[in-house]
């Protein structure tokens, strides 16, 4: 049997994108209808043809796009999810057009928001895409409002992991790239294997980033995003590959959650296959000396962001510095077991730091060689 490579599909904001140009198209020329629009995804540098399930004027200078969320073979719960885009065209006069932005978009129903501070979950890159791929088709003076919509999305919102990163009632317009890559697949790690040669040929220090919330603020920080690369839960088999190709040093830049796993010889992360993460915290707070009751407390934690913010507030209270001294051990042993995995593997020693954050995209900690790499490569 011949194994078939998987299939690739596209990111929601590319289908937001989509809905958008149709809808803008119905108010354009008096277009009835539309079944397919061509967006320039930008990053790749390649235009992909998108299917539009409806499309129609609403009333005047105001129409609706309807498309279908493909993310490819991917375990992504967005598959099939209508996505919608209202948009409501507005012509000002005079030579400059008015003031303001040509372009305004705005998160709707399903689309989520950030529970600190309140502004859509809509990312640089979605923004990016909106504005690049709308305003090719709007003349001088034509100004328009775009209000994204994901029906199903509150609900999908629920089965993901987004309020832990701060985003509630809805999806986050999150992604760096179009291409959706189907990062669960078995197929997924040699095409991160074939990643990861092309970087080690450009840098001696690479940057393993599990998700798109870590090359997101990898990105904040300055580091060259040409250096990360996105490991999905394929840690263990990517550490060694770095070490195969002759990689001098990692920087492990994760989510807490995530990236504590492997200071218990945990090198594939996905909380299907392996979780521990309640353990692993209660065991270095006992190592620290925390007292018995607020081990237990820890244990009974219904997610690391919980343990941590017990942490912390115990912190406050009593003047000590249980997160510090917790995440800073359990950071040397991730460095520890990381380099541990490469060395039993492919014999080669290779230095490597963790850099851990939280829900509100604040690093917690870093470790010693973590610090080093970082004021590096920033």
């Amino acid at each position: 049997m011949t194994q078939t490579q998987p299939l690739s599909g596209y990111t929601l904001p590319v289908f937001a994108c989509a809905a958008a140009l149709a809808a803008l198209r119905c108010l354009r020329g008096g277009i009835q209808y539309v079944d397919t629009v061509s967006v320039d995804l930008l990053e790749p540098q390649v235009t992909a043809e998108i299917p539009i399930e409806q499309a129609s004027v609403l009333k005047t200078d105001t129409a609706l796009g309807v498309t279908r969320s493909e993310p490819g073979d991917n375990l992504d719960l967005t598959r099939n999810t209508p996505v919608w885009a209202m948009v409501e065209l507005h012509r000002e006069e005079g030579e400059n057009g008015g003031e303001g932005e040509q372009i305004v978009i705005v998160g709707g129903e399903g689309i989520g928001h950030h529970k600190a501070g309140g502004g859509a979950a809509i990312y640089d890159y979605a923004m990016r895409l909106l504005r690049s791929n709308l305003s090719r088709e709007l003349a001088r003076g034509e100004k328009i409002t775009v209000t994204l919509i994901l029906p199903s999305g509150r609900k999908l919102a629920a089965r993901t992991s987004n309020a832990a990163f701060g985003v509630v009632e809805g999806l986050s317009l999150l992604g760096t790239t179009g291409i959706s890559q189907p990062l669960s697949a078995p197929g997924q790690l040699e095409v991160y294997r074939e990643q990861l040669q092309q970087k080690a040929e450009l840098f001696d220090t690479l940057v393993f980033c599990i998700g798109e919330n870590g090359l997101d603020l990898a990105r904040q920080l300055g580091i060259d995003p040409q250096r990360l690369v996105k490991t999905a839960n394929w840690l263990g088999p990517l550490l060694v590959e770095a070490g195969f190709q002759g990689v001098r040093s990692i920087l492990l830049f994760g989510y807490h959650g995530k990236l504590m796993k492997l200071a218990a010889g945990i090198f594939h992360t996905h909380h299907h296959l392996a979780d521990g993460r309640r353990e692993i915290l209660t065991a270095y707070c006992a190592k620290a000396g925390m007292p018995a009751d607020a081990c237990s407390a820890i244990f009974s934690a219904a997610t690391a962001q919980e343990a941590l913010g017990q942490l912390r507030a115990l912190d406050a209270a009593t003047g000590s510095n249980w997160v510090a001294r917790i995440y800073g051990e359990i950071s040397r042993e991730i460095d520890l077991r990381s380099a541990d995995c490469i060395f039993t593997h492919t014999n080669q020693r290779i230095p490597v730091g963790s850099v851990m954050f939280g829900r509100d995209r604040k690093i917690i900690v870093k470790s010693d060689i973590g610090d080093t790499f970082l004021t590096q490569i920033c």
